[in-house]
């Protein structure tokens, strides 16, 4: 059965992952009664929908109903409003809140009162003239002018002036068609929210198995707090108009070992192609607050660790580079985590030889459906490096039929043309070294693979290599070489390229 997600306290994650029983307080509460009602909130990687249903005495006819404690980053242009009964005629966001720089924006051109401490400790009262508050409030005193925040003291306001709020407030005229007391939903796109998935796993390297915690983490920074709401949490990017990215960055290259599953996740709730995972019970989001969420615990994964080197196409070192530590695992129901993977961070610790757990690297982790292999980077290894080195490079004949080529071109209803174009290619053989060192005590084994093999060419031969390579793609070869304990082994190859 798939554990439910429960509330937890932000820090808590490791010491559960690594086996102590972790601290269960509830949410911090809003700082001061709410006015709002039923709140429901989906919240998305950076944004949410808030719903709120607010019991409402409404008299009959055009009635001006204010809603406060809405969310500050509220997007005005997607609120709706259902009021059975009654037709919405104007609304209105009232973002002006209150604060003492709004004190004194409003104030421009009134008299304000400044109260100091006179040297017997008794409170004097000067009026004031505000005439301006661009980066300091300018005010006159009498004949003078003073900046007011060179005066000593505190300013006495006489009134709240007209158009400031305490709270975020959203102003609804409603025109009702008859008294009563009525159930009115508000609902509306906020920015402020935020999701992210992070993952903690112990991993056991001589056993092979990784036990794995996964937490949601989510933040709230609208400025206002939403008390004992349904928060449910959608794993993927709904589009938005005018976000299309750029189409044609690369994303960065993985490690090998990558594999997208098909096995779908049994019992996972799916809102349209993204899934869901609602939070079990309701919980506070108070504003300014990062909050975590448990969403996985699995003990006794099948994992390994390897070694993977990258080589870019003719990179030669003048000494040995460190060899990437990638951590392999499944997401497959069987002899896995057995769950669909939100985006976010795993991060990997391991146990010292005192017993304790100490952390050696973690690495970003996509949308990952259930049934996947993942090959995950945590670092870098010290003792195991690669030395590539580009020992030739030479020219090489191509035979006679690769001295022509034809092309048939059909314009129109024309006749098809036939061009002989001859051409004299000129062939490349690359000679590749790569040195493989391990100064650890125990053998190890080691993935060298050479990128850039392609570039758009799409004829590159692998003429001659001393050890059985395996092409990845037409781009990419890779090489299993054993190397013994403190010792070295030399991978070579030819290659032959257009260029």
């Amino acid at each position: 059965m798939r554990p439910r997600l429960t509330v937890s306290t932000l820090g808590v994650a490791l010491a559960s992952a690594l086996g102590a029983a972790p601290a269960m307080a509830d949410a911090n509460g809003v700082e001061a009664a709410s006015a709002q009602g039923d709140v429901a909130l989906t919240i998305y990687a950076d944004m949410a929908l808030v719903e709120d249903v607010r019991r409402i005495d409404l008299p009959k006819g055009l009635s001006r109903q204010e809603f406060p404690d809405v969310s500050a980053q509220i997007r005005p242009e997607t609120v709706t409003l259902s009021a059975p009964g009654a037709a919405v005629v104007e609304q209105n966001f009232d973002y002006d809140l209150l604060t003492p720089e709004k004190l004194l924006d409003k104030s421009v051109g009134q008299d304000v009162s400044v109260v100091r401490n006179a040297p017997d400790g008794q409170e004097v009262v000067t009026r004031a003239h505000v005439l301006a508050n661009n980066d300091g409030a300018v005010v006159q005193v009498g004949n003078r002018i003073e900046i007011l925040r060179d005066m000593p003291g505190r300013v006495v306001y006489p009134g709240l002036p007209a158009g400031l709020r305490a709270r975020p407030t959203l102003s609804v005229t409603l025109d009702a068609a008859s008294a009563g007391t009525r159930a009115v939903g508000l609902r509306y796109l906020s920015g402020g929210f935020g999701w992210k998935a992070d993952y903690v796993a112990l991993f056991d390297e001589t056993a092979g198995k990784l036990d794995v915690q996964g937490w949601i983490t989510l933040n709230n920074t609208t400025g206002t707090g939403f008390p004992n709401a349904r928060v449910m949490l959608v794993a993927g990017e709904p589009g938005r108009n005018g976000d299309d990215g750029d189409r044609y960055v690369r994303p960065p290259r993985r490690p090998m070992g990558n594999r997208m599953g098909t096995g779908g996740a049994d019992g996972r709730e799916t809102l349209g192609d993204f899934h869901v995972y609602p939070l079990a019970g309701r919980t506070t989001v108070a504003n300014a607050q990062t909050k975590q969420v448990s969403f996985l615990n699995v003990a006794g994964v099948p994992a390994r660790k390897v070694y993977q080197y990258r080589n870019g196409w003719q990179h030669s070192a003048e000494e040995g580079e460190s060899v990437d530590t990638v951590l392999t695992f499944t997401s497959a129901k069987d002899g896995g985590l057995g769950d669909a993977l939100p985006a976010g961070t795993i991060r990997v610790y391991m146990r010292d030889a005192r017993g304790n757990p100490q952390f050696v690297g973690e690495s970003p982790l996509p949308h990952t459906p259930m049934g996947s292999d993942l090959a995950l980077k945590t670092g870098t290894a010290f003792d195991v490096k690669v030395q590539p080195t580009v020992e030739k490079r030479e020219k090489i004949t191509a035979s006679e039929w690769e001295r022509t080529a034809q092309w048939r071109i059909t314009r129109n209803d024309a006749a098809p043309v036939t061009y002989t174009i001859e051409q004299h290619p000129t062939y490349w053989r690359t000679q590749m070294a790569w040195k493989v060192t391990n100064a650890r005590a125990v053998p190890v084994e080691v993935d060298v693979i050479q990128d850039g093999l392609d570039e758009g060419w799409h004829d590159t031969r692998v003429s001659a290599e001393s050890l059985p390579g395996r092409q990845l793609s037409l781009d990419s070869r890779v090489w299993h070489v054993t190397v013994p304990a403190r010792g070295a082994v030399t991978l070579t190859a030819a290659i032959d390229t257009r260029y």
